[in-house]
């Protein structure tokens, strides 16, 4: 390779208890650079073995700040480790990006060696796409700087960082983005993908409050695309996933947050479950959306079956009391844990339940409306095992405001989400807990349309149908910037 081409400039606690505990997750210190003394073998990207000579990967190695790791080096096997312990892949190299500059090396890199290259940002993809076996890992988790402009109320963030990070900064000047239920995720698969939040109702997704972005695409450039700049890319990026590159910042747009929120869980007995879901059917259809309220039924350690409610309540906290009244007077509850608290609280509440190293699989689906039927068929399927369980991300409110051609998301119409949840410790029961998973989704599948790319294991079967009238556009614009599908692990659309 010329040289000079090459570097070129550039659930709340009780709930979250009815889940194995494992550590909390971390993040590793950057290693020194890794010394290449031989050829190493990896993979194309049509699957095929190659050899990667020690001449390029040693130039890689001198010409990005950040580490090239083989297997071998100290740190290897730390940073190749993703949050789901149901992927143990082994990368052929791992290149820990620093700037962008790096991550153009990277890309290059991949692109002239047809390599295969899988992208990690928090690496909490969860059927494994930001990691590979014989691959490129390009590793964004070095570059987690969120720099918050508090009189634009705007904040650009880099593409490694966790929603963990996002939230951190912005809260301290009062300021919020709709970002996830688990503060250890990325903000970059997460936010491609769309990302559904507690906030959603009110703020929309976080693609609606995505200003612009910096994207290294497929030959090494860094673009900056906004509604103005670069539109059908823009576009795309707002749902299509890492399909059309790797992006080193998002800048979202802020909105004013009193952190103290009403928030918190509802739980009764699963044997009221018929009262609070058929209660919720028709309640929920009118609720401001100042109010993110979505049921949960799963089984706690000790056995018991619960049925409960995720609340948050952007608003004034009376407003939000007097509008859950007709909800906390079903039945009988085993726990009113809604109260005035801490934003935080609620953000990581789920963090020790979905540790890193948790073995775990899912499935989910689109809403349109809680029915009657639906709701019988949540009582009927439900698994009385600690290791599975059902939740909901709550939409509508803000997130209709957009039409489903107005983005690359295309589910504007869902009021919610189903995600059907297991997770374990001993790889012994891996086939157990994907067959529990599998069981619950196709018993409510037919009252479902769509899925979340984010969650969906076996998304990349069905792009093509789940993008409806938008995989056309997405398919072109992946084209134009990505013909030869380098940017292949995640639900894929092949280029036009």
């Amino acid at each position: 390779m010329d040289r000079r081409t090459f570097c070129k400039t550039t659930v709340a606690a009780g709930v979250a208890s009815a889940w194995p505990l494992l550590g909390a997750c971390s993040r590793d210190s950057a290693p020194t650079a890794t010394a290449v003394d031989t050829g190493i073998r990896a993979v194309s990207l049509d699957g095929a073995e190659m050899e990667l000579g020690k001449a390029a990967v040693g130039e890689l190695g001198e010409a990005m700040q950040g580490p090239v790791m083989l297997a071998g080096h100290p740190r290897y096997d730390s940073a190749r480790r993703v949050w789901n312990g149901m992927h143990d892949k082994h990368p052929a190299l791992i290149a820990r990006c620093r700037n962008v500059q790096d991550i153009r090396h990277a890309v290059d890199f991949a692109r002239d060696h047809d390599l295969l290259v899988a992208v990690r940002g928090g690496g909490h993809s969860w059927p494994g796409k930001s990691t590979c076996d014989g691959g490129m890992m390009l590793d964004l988790a070095d570059m987690t700087t969120v720099d918050v402009d508090p009189d634009a109320q705007t904040a650009w963030c880099d593409g490694g960082a966790l929603l963990g990070h996002l939230d951190n900064a912005t809260l301290a000047h009062g300021l919020v983005t709709t970002a996830g239920v688990v503060s250890h995720t990325g903000v970059g698969g997460y936010t491609l993908g769309g990302g559904f939040g507690r906030l959603n109702r009110k703020y929309g997704l976080t693609i609606d409050n995505v200003l612009g972005a910096e994207i290294v695409t497929a030959d090494g450039r860094m673009r900056y695309v906004s509604a103005d700049n670069e539109p059908d890319l823009f576009w795309a990026i707002r749902g299509g996933g890492g399909n059309f590159g790797v992006v080193s910042r998002f800048l979202y747009q802020l909105h004013p947050f009193d952190r103290n929120v009403l928030s918190g869980m509802l739980i009764w007995p699963v044997e009221q479950a018929r009262d609070v879901l058929e209660f919720y059917a028709d309640w929920s259809r009118d609720v401001s959306r100042e109010l993110y309220v979505g049921p949960v039924m799963a089984t706690m350690p000790d056995g018991t079956g619960i049925v409960a409610m995720e609340v948050v309540y952007d608003g004034d906290p009376v407003a939000g009391e007097k509008e859950l009244a007709p909800l906390r007077a079903i039945g009988t509850m085993i726990d009113d844990a809604v109260r005035l608290q801490d934003y935080k609280i609620t953000q990581t509440q789920e963090d020790e339940a979905t540790a890193h190293g948790i073995r775990s699989y899912a499935k989910n689906g689109m809403v349109r409306e809680f029915t009657q039927a639906l709701v019988d068929d949540m009582i009927d399927a439900f698994i009385p095992d600690p290791r599975a369980a059902i939740f909901t991300h709550t939409a509508g409110g803000a997130v209709k405001d957009h039409g489903e051609l107005d983005t690359a998301f295309p589910h504007r119409n869902a009021e919610s989400m189903l995600v059907y949840y297991t997770g374990w410790t001993d790889p012994e029961q891996d086939e157990e807990g994907k067959a529990m998973c599998k069981q619950w989704h196709a018993a409510l599948e037919r009252h479902t349309g769509g899925y979340y790319d984010n969650i969906e294991w076996e998304g990349d079967k069905t792009v093509t149908g789940n993008y409806g009238p938008n995989y056309a556009r997405l398919a072109e614009i992946k084209g134009r910037y990505d013909p030869g599908n380098l940017f292949r692990m995640n639900s894929n659309i092949k280029p036009a």
